[in-house]
């Protein structure tokens, strides 16, 4: 496939090496430019990027940023006829990083507020695993029983059963966890947040989710600190 992927933290960095060793075209983009990606394009066959081109992508794009920062994106990045599949793989932090973003502090879940700013229909994935277990788990050293299964939220069949083919490619079981309403189940704080269930025990632990932010996810008039000191 040809993936865009927008952002190259350690969820977009990981994702970039991984797609790319799979042999997908992975076209990859920060805020920093294209040049702050040299030594990553030397290392792999990771295209580095503009913004804009890693959203025209013709099969997939992965926005992976901070959610604080969806908003900044240029409007009318995502065109109705451009990427196929959208996926949003974000976590609100608003003490440590996003401020206070007044629909999620009421209670709309993450992504149907990326998805209100993209102006597109989006898929939630890969937002609840650690950077690190995405990086070493493969087919081979991941194999059943106990292999890591990963939830996915969204509205669209195709779109999400395109999604849940490439986490199986990249070495994980894909689980169905509902529509993009329900996707606040894989927020930070549930039962499932970095903590890695089997595809036998997955489903009990997304339903015991429950919907009401906790303090230390729940912004302040004074956020956002930093991760040393959360405000």
């Amino acid at each position: 496939m040809k993936i865009g992927i927008i952002g190259s933290g350690e969820i977009g960095n990981v994702l970039a090496r991984r797609l790319s060793g799979l042999g997908h075209q992975v076209a990859l983009a920060n805020s920093r430019g294209p040049a702050s990606l040299a030594g990553l394009a030397r290392e792999t066959s990771v295209r580095p990027v503009e913004v804009a081109e890693a959203a025209s992508a013709q099969d997939m794009v992965i926005v992976t940023i901070p959610m604080g920062k969806i908003a900044t994106l240029p409007k009318g990045l995502f065109k109705p006829d451009g990427a196929e599949v959208i996926v949003d793989t974000g976590n609100y932090y608003p003490r440590e990083r996003d401020g206070r973003i007044a629909d999620i502090e009421a209670g709309m879940p993450e992504s149907v507020w990326v998805s209100g700013q993209l102006g597109r229909p989006v898929i939630k994935a890969f937002n609840n695993i650690a950077a690190i277990r995405l990086l070493l788990a493969t087919r081979k050293d991941n194999r059943p029983p106990g292999r890591i299964a990963l939830p996915v939220a969204g509205d669209d069949p195709r779109h999400k059963a395109t999604v849940m083919k490439l986490i199986e490619e990249l070495g994980f079981d894909p689980f169905d966890s509902g529509s993009l309403a329900d996707s606040w189940r894989q927020q930070p704080t549930t039962p499932v947040y970095v903590v890695d269930f089997p595809k036998e025990r997955i489903g009990d632990a997304l339903a015991r989710a429950s919907r009401e932010r906790t303090p230390g996810f729940t912004g302040s008039a004074d956020s956002p600190g930093d991760w040393e000191t959360p405000r």
